[in-house]
């Protein structure tokens, strides 16, 4: 993982030391383990440690958070949760930070899940499912538990919620579909109260 770690390292320098970086690193593919997707594991592990680094940062003094993070638990992390970090990026154009984490991840993202969110012009080639870490939950602004009874630290300052979706895991795709479009309009909802002059925007780009 050498050259992930100088990846990360130059990446956050000015920001967290090389040593911070390397802790996060190793424990990220420490987390990660084990898993279906071991061949993939160095380049997951440095997708899962950048996240948990940028996180991390925006608690750090001086580093005014730009924009709102958003994190999605469930339980396995391989389907509502997935879907709505992945429908939240693409619904704000990356005017949302977005995270997605389970309290006990499966190895991979249910193959319906990713059909489905293929069918709206999402990609999945990045999406693995993650366990729930203590600087994503830190640096979030809203924290999202997607109906299963999950439980996460609660920390002031950010804003809990709970959608009660149904599960996907094991229906056929014309339910995952019902999901995802739920999951979709609970998305608009959270936008208009993240981004409330998207709208305005939009018509008057219109115009």
């Amino acid at each position: 993982m050498a050259a992930a770690q100088a990846e990360l390292v130059g990446e956050f320098a000015g920001v967290f030391s090389s040593q911070t970086v390397e802790q996060i690193l190793e424990d990220s593919y420490a987390r990660l383990l084990p898993a279906s997707i071991e061949g993939f594991l160095p380049l997951l592990a440095e997708r899962f440690a950048r996240e948990r680094l940028r996180a991390a940062s925006r608690a750090l003094p001086g580093r005014e958070a730009l924009r709102p993070l958003v994190l999605f638990v469930c339980t396995a992390n391989s389907g509502r949760s997935q879907m709505a970090a992945a429908l939240l990026a693409l619904r704000s154009a990356g005017a949302v930070e977005v995270a997605s984490a389970g309290t006990r991840p499966s190895d991979h993202v249910q193959d319906e899940v990713a059909t489905v969110l293929a069918e709206v012009g999402v990609s999945t080639s990045e999406l693995f499912p993650k366990p729930l870490t203590d600087e994503v939950v830190s640096g979030a602004d809203v924290v999202v538990t997607m109906g299963c009874g999950d439980s996460c630290p609660v920390l002031p300052g950010r804003r809990y919620v709970d959608w009660d979706v149904a599960d996907p895991a094991g229906a056929d795709l014309d339910v995952v579909r019902r999901v995802r479009d739920d999951i979709d309009a609970h998305i608009s909802l959270l936008l208009d109260e993240l981004l409330p002059d998207r709208g305005a925007t939009a018509a008057s780009a219109q115009l």
